[in-house]
């Protein structure tokens, strides 16, 4: 235990005097509190006619001259945050209005339902036409029903019918459910391969230096190889932790600036019992792979090795990413995939609380699941630790399969 402690301290030692640690964890910092306050920001740069509370002048004309007040008073409902006024101007008029800055935009009518659009920079923004084109589409509708013998209060009743529904959710929505879901996949994706790769490298770099040699004889490596998984767990989780703490702060000041958005509100309303399993799935996943990837740094002969030993584990997490990432946005989380990778312990992570946050899944799976990964989890490590006292005395060619197993079985 004390073999344990000392190498659980000098390696977290390490990280947190690590300055590429540091400053990423700042700049990430940086930017979640500048994407906090962006509405804020953004207000900074509203013209000060918005913020007066005046409207911007749109000029409306018909080439005919016949410009009725049923059409003046549907564009004013319609565009509602403009000022629509009527005038004799031609199109040529306006568009001069319009270019020189005097207006803002400008509509001129060619036939009831035909028109031309004068703005001066077209935004991408802009969905005027679409709101005209519909509210020309209603007025020709009524005119057609009335046209047909309707009545206008007839036609009044028809359109003002609305249906109702009542949706009962017998089990999750998905949609309120979809964003955290993908921000935890997200970030167990990040970490694994950061800090994975981050333990490997450190046990190469060691191994390279012929220091292990030293250290293994005088540690034990079991001790090493949890010592070193676990402090870049902790290392993780104190980054992630003040990343997403930050946050955290900064949406409790700015909520009502969020409240229309329902992607930053769902990720921030993650119900209690959902985050404990985040966090048994989280913590479980990253310490299988981190495991692994400590067992292959140690069989690596020089740190240009890793990419290519490590190469079937990489792709093994890859394809259990893309397997849950298209069945979230497939909408079936519970395809037979889903399923048999809940209960595979290097997919289970990502793929069984892909499930618990998206449908309704019996608490016996999940159990069962925890308990398959726990058990995999401190397997994984006790075999790592063997692979890892061979492996660290391994030199030359980088070792094969066959190779590292003899190895095992003699130490």
């Amino acid at each position: 235990m004390k073999q344990f402690k000392t190498v659980l301290k000098f390696e977290l030692k390490g990280y947190f005097k690590n300055k590429i640690f540091l400053g990423t964890t700042m700049l990430f910092m940086v930017l979640i509190i500048g994407a906090m306050f962006l509405p804020q920001i953004a207000g900074y740069f509203k013209n000060n006619d918005s913020e007066s509370g005046e409207k911007e002048v749109i000029l409306v004309t018909s080439e005919d001259g016949e410009l009725s007040q049923v059409l003046l008073s549907t564009l004013r409902q319609s565009l509602s945050g403009y000022e629509i006024i009527s005038t004799d101007e031609s199109g040529e008029e306006i568009g001069e209005k319009v270019q020189s800055g005097e207006v803002w935009g400008g509509i001129v009518f060619t036939s009831p339902t035909d028109y031309k659009y004068y703005v001066d920079n077209l935004s991408m923004y802009d969905s005027n036409t679409e709101v005209i084109d519909e509210a020309l589409k209603n007025m020709r509708q009524i005119d057609a029903m009335i046209e047909s013998g309707i009545s206008q209060e007839e036609v009044e009743e028809i359109l003002s019918v609305k249906s109702n529904h009542e949706v009962i959710n017998m089990g999750k929505d998905q949609m309120q459910n979809f964003f955290y879901t993908y921000i935890m996949i997200f970030a167990l994706y990040m970490v694994i391969m950061l800090y994975g790769q981050m333990v490997a490298s450190n046990v190469a770099t060691e191994k390279s230096s012929r220091a292990m040699e030293l250290l293994v004889t005088s540690v034990s490596p079991t001790s090493m190889m949890f010592g070193k998984v676990i402090a870049s767990c902790l290392a993780g989780f104190v980054q992630l932790f003040s990343i997403f703490g930050t946050a955290f702060i900064c949406f409790s000041i700015n909520k009502a600036s969020w409240e229309g958005n329902m992607i930053i509100t769902s990720m921030f309303g993650i119900p209690a019992d959902l985050l404990v399993y985040m966090m048994i799935f989280f913590i479980l996943g990253f310490f299988i792979y981190a495991f692994l990837y400590g067992a292959i740094g140690s069989t690596a002969t020089r740190l240009e090795d890793i990419n290519t030993t490590s190469t079937p584990l990489t792709l093994l997490f890859v394809g259990a990413f893309l397997v849950v990432m298209l069945s979230m946005s497939s909408g079936n989380v519970d395809n037979i995939a889903m399923k048999i990778c809940s209960f595979v312990p290097f997919t289970s992570p990502m793929a069984m609380f892909t499930r618990i946050a998206m449908s309704t899944v019996p608490f016996y799976q999940i159990l069962l699941s925890i308990v398959v990964l726990i058990a995999s989890t401190v397997g994984v490590g006790f075999l790592s630790a063997r692979i890892y006292r061979a492996g660290v005395l391994m030199y030359g060619n980088p070792p094969k399969l066959g190779t590292i197993i003899k190895a095992v079985f003699k130490s």
